[in-house]
């Protein structure tokens, strides 16, 4: 109903956490720019599938389970557990691929300063 929220409100942090927070590192910068396109693309495609099966009106309250108390209730809760699921998973294969990225750059360095002596 309302999951693709949670990633996007992650999205928004990332956003602002980068151009307000790492002004001095810019290879965070680049690296949370990583992070912050797959969470709005996730959330994007999610929005778009949502539209489609009708959970997402283009009127007021815009979302199909705000109508009703008891939707409200189940829509709330599959954003506590889905949507925050979603972010988690999606942050970790971030971090796991920054983490591979970066055992190989230091390999390649490792490697580079052995050929150079």
């Amino acid at each position: 109903m309302a999951c693709f929220l949670v990633p996007l409100g992650e999205a928004l942090a990332v956003s602002a956490a980068r151009n307000f927070g790492f002004k001095e590192k810019p290879v965070w910068k680049e690296r949370l720019s990583a992070l912050e396109q797959m969470l709005y693309g996730g959330s994007f495609l999610l929005a778009i599938e949502h539209v489609y099966h009708g959970e997402v009106v283009f009127y007021p309250p815009f979302l199909t389970a705000m109508k009703n108390p008891v939707d409200t209730r189940e829509m709330l809760h599959e954003m506590a557990t889905v949507g925050v699921s979603m972010a988690i998973v999606v942050t970790a294969i971030w971090g796991i691929a920054e983490l591979i990225a970066h055992l190989i750059n230091k390999k390649q360095e490792k490697i580079t300063l052995q050929g150079a002596i």
